[in-house]
């Protein structure tokens, strides 16, 4: 785990350009992406922005619901609403979409194990929660309903919208809801986010 402040800042730079190369890989793969991925591909397909550029402007606007639930975003917060989504649209850029089973499974896995890896490290970096995670554990703070129900129903209502808007849901979705808990909770301690130690008993 790294102590120093320019290795720590080089671990959540490369965390985020991952994150958005993972992003980039699960939608070439074209068999479902995150749900917070749909509803960017979504903006992207009905408006003149592109997907990193919707990404941006989401991230920001998420940001902004920090201020009413007393959130403070550290450096790794301003820069996961900056890079990630430049990240991603040079990823569409260099990937091409794939086609057939044979070829669209092992690309979403590899996007998702990518994303798994860049979740330990931008958070292992110690620089402060992303946008989204910050939102999460806001309204979990200021309202008291578990974390469970205030992620079900912020991703709930995100994907929702962005497969009104065409944003690509499908088994690829559902997998990844399934399998980025487990995967980040194996790259978490990797990367630097330790368990904490249980208490010493009394005596």
């Amino acid at each position: 785990m790294p102590t120093s402040l320019p290795l720590r800042l080089l671990q959540l730079l490369i965390g985020l350009f991952l994150y958005g190369m993972g992003a980039a890989v699960m939608i070439r793969a074209a068999i479902g992406v995150a749900p917070w991925d749909v509803l960017p591909q979504g903006i992207a397909l009905q408006t003149p922005l592109s997907f990193g550029v919707a990404t941006n402007v989401i991230g920001a606007l998420v940001l902004l619901l920090w201020w009413p639930i007393r959130q403070k975003p550290g450096l790794g917060t301003v820069l996961n609403v900056l890079l990630i989504g430049p990240s991603a649209q040079f990823g569409l850029w260099l990937l091409p979409e794939v086609h057939g089973l044979v070829w669209q499974v092992p690309m979403f896995v590899l996007g998702l194990l990518l994303v798994a890896v860049a979740t330990g490290l931008y958070i292992g970096a110690r620089f402060g929660p992303g946008p989204r995670d910050g939102l999460m554990t806001g309204l979990h703070a200021c309202t008291g309903w578990p974390i469970w129900l205030v992620r079900s129903l912020i991703e709930g209502t995100v994907l929702v919208i962005g497969w009104y808007l065409g944003g690509n849901v499908g088994l690829g979705t559902l997998a990844f809801a399934l399998l980025i808990g487990p995967l980040c909770g194996y790259t978490l301690p990797l990367f630097g986010v330790r368990k904490p130690e249980p208490a010493p008993a009394l005596r």
